[in-house]
């Protein structure tokens, strides 16, 4: 059985200041793509309203515009599902074997309150699935709870964009929460790597995380490994 995995992105243009544009970053969904791709598996990309996902403009430029991202962004048929994605409501989780949440500061906005999302990651996670994601995708993991009514990260190893790399990136007035301090709070049991932007993952069973946009391609990579193990 070719194994399926269901993307998420966020449809968020701008931080609260609307000047200020962000969005998906792009390589964050494009390495994991690829890894997917190679498995042999199948793909769907959903966001928490249906439709576009905009682009993040410093996820387009050097060092983050990288090979896959570039012929991404050249390619008619790989845009197209970016501009008319799936919304919660028209995914049946049962069809899917993961979930692969991407970044970007756009999603801190968008997917820790979307219903819909939680649904389909509670479904895929108690039905033996993987639930993963990268950057500040772990943002959608904030309020998911399992059908007993316990937080999904409860107690649970996972990593995600640290504050340091917020401050780093010189967005830690624009984010409109600590992401880092917020998953804490909700009993998360969570580790970054020593360095800030290098590749770090964690993996909690079939909880696969990853810390920054270097780390896309590792953390699917253990998505790989823990749906094939």
């Amino acid at each position: 059985m070719t194994k399926r995995i269901l993307n998420v992105v966020t449809n968020v243009a701008h931080y609260e200041d609307p000047s200020e544009a962000t969005g998906l970053w792009l390589s964050e969904l494009t390495h994991a793509y690829h890894v997917f791709a190679e498995a042999g598996y199948e793909q769907s990309i959903v966001s928490p309203k249906g439709g576009l996902s905009p682009l993040e403009p410093r996820s387009l430029k050097f060092p983050n515009y990288d090979k896959t991202a570039k012929a991404w962004n050249a390619d008619e048929a790989k845009m197209a599902l970016l501009a008319d994605t799936a919304a919660p409501d028209e995914i049946d989780s049962a069809d899917f074997d993961a979930i692969y949440f991407t970044g970007g500061h756009a999603v801190m906005f968008d997917f820790p309150d979307s219903e819909g999302l939680q649904r389909i990651t509670r479904e895929i996670f108690e039905r033996g699935g993987v639930v993963s994601s990268v950057c500040h995708g772990y943002c959608g993991l904030l309020n998911t709870r399992l059908s007993d009514g316990s937080l999904l990260v409860a107690g649970r190893k996972l990593t995600g964009f640290a504050w340091l790399e917020e401050v780093l990136a010189r967005v830690d007035k624009l984010v409109p929460y600590n992401a880092e301090e917020e998953v804490k709070k909700r009993g998360a049991q969570y580790e970054k790597g020593l360095l800030p932007f290098a590749s770090y993952t964690v993996a909690d069973g079939r909880l696969v995380t990853g810390q920054n946009p270097g780390s896309a391609k590792a953390t699917a990579k253990k998505v790989v490994s823990v749906l094939e193990g």
